[in-house]
């Protein structure tokens, strides 16, 4: 098992590769990405039973489900980093024909990624899915999912948010990347979110919070503490409080750089900030 200070270098190096990949096509989607880097790094290196030797029916692992897809590339580098592909092809980021797409897609066959995702709303409704496939089976493994809090706006998480608790799906651990900004800026202006951890609780989840998902140790306590929740009859429900673009100053906090590539002199300077180093 990786030490804090093991996982943290990871963290740093997977922030090198969101702006690098970004930066190399002039396109994708850095913000949430960086801001999500401690809870990826944590899932795949730490709190998650997973094999890179990859099958898509996952019996007996843990699985997880990318709901807010727009953030792949911290999910394309997590995955090769923990050995489900070469570090190489992190290099063909959003390139023509290549696996690594702005959205991860399943035709592409890319190993990890288990369902098409970025049309917003829809992971949690696949999530429960899986898991009660897995009770259905009685594989004692975990699902876990992630989602934007602008997300939260889609219809669809709310029919998802009823169902499961009634049907007791109580090996789920979806978590919320609550940043406050979403493509047109703070969700409290777009739609708000009002009293969310109120309104999980009345539709019957068992809820809890990590206050800082940029700090890999509160992280990797908080899942760890939601893993500890499950079997009791009710699916967790994770508010985890994280920074817009977490790791380079200049993108911190504003919704501006949910889907803009940062220019030579700032992909420069983000790297100047990401002090750990390897090679592609």
């Amino acid at each position: 098992m990786a030490s804090i200070e093991e996982l943290q270098r990871m963290a740093t190096q997977v922030r090198r590769d969101i702006v690098r990949m970004v930066h190399a096509v002039n396109s994708g989607h850095p913000g949430g990405s960086l801001g999500c880097t401690e809870f990826l790094v944590a899932l795949y290196f730490d709190v998650m039973k997973h094999d890179p030797k990859f099958s898509m029916d996952g019996i007996g692992q843990d699985l997880f489900f990318l709901s807010n897809g727009h953030i792949s590339p911290v999910f394309y580098s997590v995955l090769a980093r923990s050995g489900y592909f070469d570090v190489a092809e992190l290099a063909t980021f959003r390139k023509l024909n290549s696996r690594l797409q702005g959205h991860p897609t399943t035709h592409e066959h890319l190993p990890g990624i288990r369902v098409a995702s970025g049309s917003l709303g829809q992971g949690m409704s696949v999530a429960i899915g899986a898991a009660l496939t897995k009770k259905l089976n009685r594989d004692n493994s975990l699902v876990f999912s992630l989602h934007g809090d602008g997300e939260l706006q889609e219809g669809q998480i709310w029919e998802s948010m009823l169902f499961a608790p009634h049907h007791k799906v109580d090996n789920l651990i979806c978590t919320v990347d609550y940043n406050g900004q979403q493509i047109d800026g703070p969700t409290e202006k777009v739609l708000s979110l009002g009293d969310l951890e109120a309104k999980a609780k009345a539709f019957g989840w068992d809820v809890m919070a990590i206050a800082d998902g940029n700090n890999m140790a509160q992280v990797i306590d908080g899942l760890n503490e939601a893993k500890s929740r499950t079997g009791h009859g009710k699916p967790v429900f994770v508010i985890m409080k994280t920074a817009m673009g977490a790791g380079v100053d200049f993108m911190m906090g504003s919704h501006k750089w949910h889907g803009v590539a940062p220019n030579d002199e700032q992909l420069k300077a983000a790297l100047g900030q990401l002090v750990e180093e390897k090679d592609y």
